[in-house]
């Protein structure tokens, strides 16, 4: 008598009963699929190209915007007799760096959209109609 309180799992496909009713059925055969003409879009290298590119643009804004931030910070507490000697009459130079912020925030985010335009837009463009052509091939191909 067999001591195992389990049955064993069924190995061969062909078997039509389940051994273990919570696993789902064994399929007969594998479904065949077309192999597409062109690769997917999660592995096109537009898609890679989209990614580094909106990547350098986040870094680059975030550095100016945060490092000039930084800056700042550093030499308030590193600095104190450069911060509080003046520029002109009556203006000290940590006064001066922190009305400068305000132009390297606009700045940053110029960058940030200059580099959207230029690089990141088109791409994104690009990769837009080539989904579009592959859904319309798709759905031609499925009728």
């Amino acid at each position: 008598m067999n001591s195992d309180p389990y049955p064993p799992y069924p190995q061969q496909p062909h078997q039509q009963y389940a051994t273990y009713p919570w696993l789902p059925p064994v399929p007969a055969d594998p479904p065949q699929h077309r192999t597409p003409r062109h690769p997917a879009l999660g592995h096109h290298s537009d898609l890679r190209i989209l990614r580094s590119a909106y990547r350098w643009q986040r870094r680059t804004a975030t550095l100016t915007a945060l490092g000039y931030f930084v800056l700042f910070l550093i030499l308030s507490a590193t600095a104190p007799s450069f911060m509080t000697s003046t520029v002109t009459d009556g203006l000290p130079t940590g006064l001066l760096l922190a009305l400068v912020q305000l132009p390297v925030t606009w700045l940053a985010i110029a960058l940030y959209e200059h580099t959207a335009r230029r690089y990141v837009d088109p791409l994104a463009d690009r990769i837009r109609k080539q989904a579009a052509v592959d859904a319309r091939r798709e759905g031609a191909a499925n009728r």
